[in-house]
């Protein structure tokens, strides 16, 4: 049985495989979806149907050539190589292009004067948020004046950040806009903070996760992604009382004040201990 009726047969539509990747396709019963998907190494492969099966089915061939899955391996990391290198190269360029500016998305946030790097391409204005790893830039988040966010195409993400250095307890958050509210309620809680933007809750996970100490601001998703992520790192966290929260909805909603005492509630642990290692807790109610 070939890799494409194995897909078929698993309800994905699929007539010629492209290799080394997992690559979204649609199926049988969501022709209109990309609602499989499947990755290709030559003589292995898996494939998933969302709708039907709650993990990948491996596919093997019958007459396995590990030396094939090794070469497309291999001309896979290099193309993701050369893509990480060119979004790097191009993240620079905008970087250049940027002035500092007041932006739409920054006002809705609850901050109406602060100045940030805004590329201004095709009409519109874009928030630029650099993001680094050891210091070297490798990509952008960018950011409309709607919301919408979006990275470079290829850049590296995993291990990223954007961070605010106050020489202080390190605190990782996903977003930049809950970045800021943090910034602002450490600085009314007169408590030094190095805040690391991490731009999602896996990527919070494993950054936060390789750090001996530190606290965690987590957005309360409906889906919990982002408590799941906190509790993994094993470090203690922040989350808001109400479902579908992150720290800055929290902020906007009750102010500096409750929302500085709130998260100094929280970061009693690290502030006793000056340790991450304390039991997780999440912040109180709004009183």
């Amino acid at each position: 049985m070939t890799f494409e009726d194995f897909a078929r047969g698993h309800g994905l539509i699929l007539n010629s495989a492209i290799t080394g990747k997992w690559v979204s396709v649609p199926t049988q019963d969501h022709p209109r979806k990309q609602n499989g998907r499947y990755k290709y190494l030559g003589d292995i492969g898996w494939v998933q149907n969302w709708a039907t099966m709650p993990g990948p089915e491996m596919w093997r061939s019958s007459r396995p050539n590990p030396i094939i899955r090794t070469k497309i391996i291999q001309e896979n990391n290099k193309a993701r190589e050369m893509a990480a290198a060119a979004a790097a190269k191009k993240a620079a360029w905008i970087m250049h292009q940027t002035k500092m500016e007041h932006h739409p998305y920054l006002e809705r946030k609850g901050f109406p004067d602060d100045l940030a790097p805004v590329w201004a391409v095709d009409g519109k204005r874009i928030l630029v948020i650099p993001m680094r790893i050891a210091g070297r830039l490798v990509g952008v988040q960018l950011i409309n004046e709607e919301g919408e966010k979006k990275f470079l195409y290829g850049q590296v993400t995993k291990g990223a950040a954007f961070t605010i250095d106050a020489k202080g307890i390190p605190i990782f958050v996903e977003g930049f806009a809950t970045g800021l509210s943090v910034r602002t309620a450490m600085k009314a809680a007169k408590l030094r903070y190095t805040l690391h933007i991490r731009f999602s809750a896996g990527n919070l996970e494993y950054v936060a996760g390789l750090h001996p100490r530190g606290f965690v601001v987590a957005d309360n998703d409906p889906h919990g992604a982002g408590e799941t992520a906190a509790r993994k790192t094993k470090h203690p966290y922040w989350l808001s009382p109400a479902t579908g929260q992150d720290f800055n909805d929290f902020w906007l909603e009750h102010g500096t004040f409750q929302a500085s005492q709130s998260l100094k509630s929280a970061l009693s642990s690290v502030l006793s201990s000056n340790a991450g290692t304390s039991p997780q807790s999440p912040g109180p109610s709004p009183e």
